[in-house]
């Protein structure tokens, strides 16, 4: 059974920093595409970072314009549970969401939000001035 569990959300003011957390368990994909997305209350779920994989390997990564420069995606395969990391520094008011993981069997290239077979609960990010 698959399950993608974030964790790391919370309130930060503009210009601060936070770090997401995803648990992945039971995917058994060789080569994978794990990514971030995040939906604002309101607006459609974007895409905001991608990473991919083959093996324990990181591959490419991939960036949404409006966070390219301020976040890291990154993931780490050490203790038998793959991680995936998002790093977000000089946060906006912009960013604040529900931030979810999620993952496909694959590439990451040419993929869309729709082209992703799991998703966890999400975790939210709140900036405030």
């Amino acid at each position: 059974q698959v399950q993608l569990v974030e964790s790391g959300g919370g309130s930060v003011q503009a210009g601060g920093s936070l770090r997401l957390s995803c648990a992945a368990s039971g995917l058994s994909y060789s080569r994978k595409c794990m990514g971030w997305f995040r939906q604002a209350q309101g607006k459609e779920r974007e895409e905001v970072a991608k990473i991919y994989s083959v093996g324990g390997a990181s591959g490419n990564t991939y960036y949404s314009d409006s966070v390219k420069g301020r976040f890291t995606i990154s993931q780490d395969n050490a203790k038998n549970t793959l991680m995936v990391y998002l790093e977000m520094k000089s946060l906006k008011l912009e960013d604040t969401a529900m931030y979810y993981c999620a993952a496909r069997g694959g590439n990451c290239a040419g993929s869309s939000l729709a082209d992703f077979d799991y998703w966890g609960q999400g975790t939210q990010v709140t900036i405030s001035s």
